[in-house]
């Protein structure tokens, strides 16, 4: 049983690790950003080179690596070096206003801010620091959070993206966006 300032594994989790499942390769240095109880990144674990996953929360990575993973309590990938060839996200994507905070560790998994994309728009202008050269991004987003809005924020920040994998909710649906970066920019 994880405790109750950890983020249970649900429908999002399932989605990642299953779009992951099939994208990661075995020579792979794979990050998963906010691991939570570390369910996804535990479920790639032998089918990859190496695998690490972060964590704000100091109760996700006590969980993370009670399953085995090694887990590094940092804010995103404040800290780390890379590169990595594949990074996994389920980011913080539920739009919050101020009143609905819950001021716990648990709301770090939870609080998208004002538009479900104040945590997905820091990711997303620097995981080209990490990731390497012909490296993918997995960001799970949802319909609540605009993914055409999150799309546009890769491309600005020199990405392509698209969706891998998606599924339908009561309320709304949930999308796996893979980015990389964009050669056709870059001159390659």
């Amino acid at each position: 049983m994880l405790p109750d300032q950890v983020y249970s594994p649900a429908e999002d989790s399932f989605l990642l690790l299953r779009a992951a499942l099939a994208e990661v390769r075995p020579t792979d240095r794979v990050l998963e950003v906010g691991t939570g109880s570390g369910y996804v990144v535990a479920g790639l674990s032998g089918r990859a080179a190496a695998v690490v996953a972060t964590d704000i929360n100091p109760h996700a990575v006590a969980c993370a690596r009670a399953r085995g993973v090694a887990a590094v309590r940092t804010d995103l990938f404040s800290g780390l070096c890379g590169p990595f060839d594949l990074i996994l996200f389920n980011p913080p994507y539920l739009p919050t206003t101020p009143e609905e905070r819950i001021d716990d560790w648990l709301e770090y998994a939870l609080d998208g801010g004002p538009t479900g994309r104040v945590v997905i728009e820091r990711f997303v202008a620097d995981v080209g620091r990490v990731l390497s050269p012909f490296g993918r991004v997995l960001l799970l987003v949802s319909s609540l959070t605009d993914p055409g809005a999150v799309r546009e924020a890769f491309a600005r920040h020199g990405f392509v993206s698209f969706v891998v994998d998606e599924e339908a909710l009561e309320d709304e649906r949930l999308y796996v966006l893979r980015a990389m970066r964009d050669l056709c920019r870059m001159g390659a």
